[in-house]
């Protein structure tokens, strides 16, 4: 991992402490297994970090930001849910 992100194991070791999300599972032999998010998640890290000039403490803000967008307002969600239920509940009182 500590290739395919360009960084030293010892940078690698750090984060993990650093962000929740980047703990690695552990094969039989004792390796680090990271799953291809954690991967992808590793280089947003580094670019963060070393091209945008984040610190360590802006970088999981910014993280957390951005994982914030990609994920709907569960509140919405279960509005629409509950909405979409009224609607088909309507529709079956009709038919009755």
């Amino acid at each position: 991992m500590a290739t395919i992100a360009g960084v030293k194991p010892s940078v690698l070791r750090f984060w993990e402490t650093e962000f929740r999300w980047l703990r690695p599972d552990k094969s039989p032999t004792n390796q680090r297994v990271y799953t291809r998010k954690q991967v992808e998640r590793v280089l947003e890290v580094k670019s963060l970090l070393y091209e945008r000039g984040f610190t360590i403490a802006g970088a999981r803000k910014q993280l957390t930001v951005e994982k914030n967008l990609e994920e709907p307002d569960k509140v919405q969600v279960l509005t629409r849910i509950r909405e979409g239920l009224r609607d088909i509940l309507t529709l079956l009182e009709r038919k009755t």
